[in-house]
């Protein structure tokens, strides 16, 4: 189980996530949604010590997480990361197995088949040698998920998995999710989309630097709900999902 108690982030002080808890349990899906600026990636980033909160507790197996990242995946937005980087397909995936293998250590053949399993599950194995500049969009993205597998973690969190991606590349990542989930892993979902995506998760966090709103779709997705949360972009949103 991951375990967030009363996790408050500040920059400079001002209040960027006030106040939030939750829990999540093997086997589930939870879906992030918000507006922009809500504090939805700051929150995993908190959650994952990549920046510091100012109070609250946070444990995955009734442990402190930051002694198990080696069991937690986490896939940040695409436009964080730098695609000019000179490096093939195969050794993205392969950069998930430097906790197991070790630095400047050549990988082991478990760590090789592990890493050729990933590809294959994706659909990626014949761009292995292919630079990742130079792979679609979607492409990329689904490189990335490989490499979530290969670090054969219990606990994944994906920022914004769904943009700029084609339908291929959703359902083969929808396919992947929910085997994650009937394995018993943990996946936290950071979505801008108020459509289709939210019906494949079990649980959502509707966030505005605090949580509006957490629960079924039923109970997380209504016009009060979303008013507290958009203000006076809901006009837009709903316009923008009728749309759709």
């Amino acid at each position: 189980m991951l375990d967030v108690e009363h996790l408050d982030v500040n920059y400079r002080g001002i209040v960027a996530i006030e106040d939030v808890s939750f829990r999540a349990f093997p086997g589930q899906i939870i879906g992030i949604i918000g507006p922009n600026g809500a504090g939805k990636s700051t929150l995993v980033k908190a959650i994952l010590g990549l920046i510091p909160s100012a109070s609250g507790i946070i444990k995955f197996r009734n442990t402190s997480i930051k002694k198990q990242l080696n069991s937690i995946a986490y896939v940040p937005q695409r436009t964080q990361l730098d695609w000019d980087y000179p490096i093939t397909v195969q050794n993205v995936v392969m950069m998930a197995r430097t906790a197991s293998t070790g630095w400047f250590r050549n990988p082991s053949r478990q760590s090789k088949e592990i890493v050729k399993s990933a590809l294959h599950r994706v659909g990626m194995w014949e761009f292995r040698s292919r630079q990742i500049g130079e792979l679609s969009g979607g492409q990329q993205q689904r490189v990335f998920l490989a490499r979530a597998l290969a670090q054969q973690g219990d606990l994944f969190f994906f920022d914004e998995p769904f943009v700029g991606i084609d339908k291929t590349t959703e359902d083969i990542m929808f396919n992947i999710f929910n085997e994650l989930r009937r394995d018993g892993k943990i996946l936290i979902l950071i979505t801008h989309d108020l459509g289709e995506t939210l019906t494949k998760c079990d649980s959502l966090l509707l966030l505005n630097k605090r949580i509006i709103a957490q629960g079924s779709i039923k109970e997380v997705v209504t016009t009060e709900n979303l008013q507290r949360a958009y203000g006076n972009n809901i006009l837009f949103l709903n316009r923008e999902q009728k749309s759709a």
